[in-house]
């Protein structure tokens, strides 16, 4: 072989692994946005606002030989409603499901009471497996601020391991993505190597629409709706018809939802169309309509389209 020949491509040599990686924090402390940089893709639902994410999201990273099948948990917070009790139920029980558990805290906030709280519970809720940190929003503060951070999270818990990271921009992701995959066990894995997440379209669908409506409406109306896809129809030209349904529990929300001459569904129509396109790398008709159920929240069907456990919220 010549040094102007080039070498066949080798696969990456040793056995394969695969595992779950849990996401948890406090709301709004990035977990969505390090899943999407992790995967690739937009697979969780990201906005400004907190408790965005409802249900235990699976996003799939392949990194070498290794499989690491993300858990984006809700954030943990103290439940005041049936909802809110289901969400932080399924947020303990992603972290009690995983082979590793990962915190994210954001560097600006530091160590709040919200994740002492976290920092309380963690070695029961997580069942041994090992923890690490992440710091998130770097960024934010400066180098000395975050080694005293860094000290004083890790005298008040022993993680494995700590990194300095920024979810939004990359920093720092490479280094936990690459060490999560040396760290989950050796096996199979377990879904196909294409795949980038276990949720059903139907829910996927329904959850960008959500996050639509979350950028576009404000104070508490996000938290009083849900969104529910209908019917899916595959089309013989290779499109899909979409019909999806947002529940909200107010009659006065309705109107606000719809917006004048129907312009702010129209809008989430149209956003969330075009995302979905994106998403699916093919036509799209998407169709909304908007109803009013007063007790969505305490309707187990309505739990269940969550992924959530209805029974978690007693």
């Amino acid at each position: 072989m010549t040094e102007n020949d080039t070498a066949p491509e080798q696969a990456p040599e040793g056995p394969t692994r695969a595992g779950f990686v849990a996401l948890i924090g406090e709301p709004n402390a990035g977990k969505s946005t390090l899943l999407n940089r992790m995967v690739g893709a937009k697979v969780s639902i990201v906005t400004h606002k907190v408790q965005t994410t409802r249900a235990r999201i699976r996003g799939i990273a392949m990194h070498g030989q290794s499989q690491i099948v993300f858990v984006d948990t809700p954030g943990i917070f103290r439940p005041r409603r049936r909802l809110d009790r289901s969400m932080v139920a399924a947020a303990w029980g992603g972290a009690a499901d995983a082979d590793i558990v990962v915190l994210l805290i954001e560097a600006h906030r530091g160590l709040t009471d919200g994740v002492q709280a976290i920092l309380d519970a963690l070695s029961e809720k997580a069942g041994g497996h090992p923890v690490a940190l992440a710091i998130n929003k770097i960024d934010r503060v400066k180098a000395e601020e975050l080694l005293a951070l860094s000290q004083k999270m890790n005298e008040a818990f022993p993680f494995v391991r700590t990194f300095m990271i920024s979810a939004e921009r990359g920093h720092g992701t490479d280094d936990l993505l690459a060490w999560l995959a040396a760290e989950v066990p050796e096996g199979p894995w377990l879904y196909p190597e294409d795949q980038i997440a276990d949720l059903p379209m139907r829910m996927i669908a329904a959850e960008i629409t959500r996050e639509k409506l979350t950028l576009r409406l404000h104070e508490e109306i996000p938290y009083q709706l849900t969104v529910e896809t209908e019917n899916w129809e595959e089309r013989q030209d290779g499109s899909a018809r979409i019909d999806q349904v947002v529940y909200v529990s107010r009659a006065g929300h309705k109107g606000i939802v719809l917006g004048k001459s129907g312009e702010t569904i129209k809008a989430v129509s149209r956003a969330a169309r075009e995302e979905l396109i994106e998403f699916m790398g093919r036509p799209v008709h998407l169709f909304l309509r908007v109803a009013l159920r007063e007790n969505w929240l305490d309707e187990a069907e309505r739990y269940t389209e969550m992924g959530l456990d209805f029974r978690d919220g007693n």
